[in-house]
C-alpha cells in the first residue's frame, strides 16, 4: 500500500518521511484547526491547539474509512516558528499520542495569520486507504 523512499546515502528523517509511494483511493482532508466539534477553541495554548487539530484529523481519517497510518502528506501551517520550535518535544509527545508512529510527508510553513483570528496552527493531511 505504502513505500517509503529514502535513497541508501541520505540520513534517515526523524519525524517524517522524505518520500512516500502509494496505491489506491485518495483521501484529502481540508486544514483542521484547534477547535472542537462545535468549531469553538477550548485553549489558546499552541499545543493544546495542535492536539485537537490532529484529534480533528483522526476523527475525519477514521470516519472515511482509514486510520493515521494510511496519511502519505501533512501540510502545516503555524503563526510563531519560534514557539514551534521551542516547543517541539511537547509537539512530538502530543504527536505520537494521537497519531502513533505513523509519520508521513511533512512540510510546515510559519504564516501571519489564519482566517481564524485564535487559531495558532492548521494541518492539511491527504492519505491514500
Amino acid at each position: 500500500m505504502h513505500k517509503k523512499i529514502n535513497p541508501p546515502t541520505w540520513a534517515q528523517p526523524r519525524g517524517y518521511s522524505n518520500a512516500i509511494l502509494a496505491h489506491g483511493p485518495i483521501l484529502f482532508l481540508g486544514g483542521q484547526i484547534g477547535w472542537n466539534e462545535k468549531n469553538e477553541f477550548e485553549s489558546d495554548d499552541f499545543i493544546d491547539q495542535a492536539k485537537q487539530a490532529l484529534l480533528n484529523i483522526s476523527t475525519l481519517l477514521r470516519e472515511s474509512g482509514a486510520s493515521p497510518e494510511h496519511m502519505t502528506r501533512m501540510t502545516w501551517y503555524i503563526t510563531n516558528r519560534d514557539e514551534y520550535n521551542a516547543r517541539l518535544k511537547e509537539l512530538g509527545v502530543v504527536y505520537r499520542e494521537v497519531m502513533g508512529k505513523n509519520f508521513p510527508v511533512m512540510t510546515c510553513v510559519e504564516v501571519s495569520a489564519l482566517v481564524e483570528s485564535r487559531a495558532k496552527i492548521e494541518i492539511e493531511v491527504t492519505a491514500v486507504l
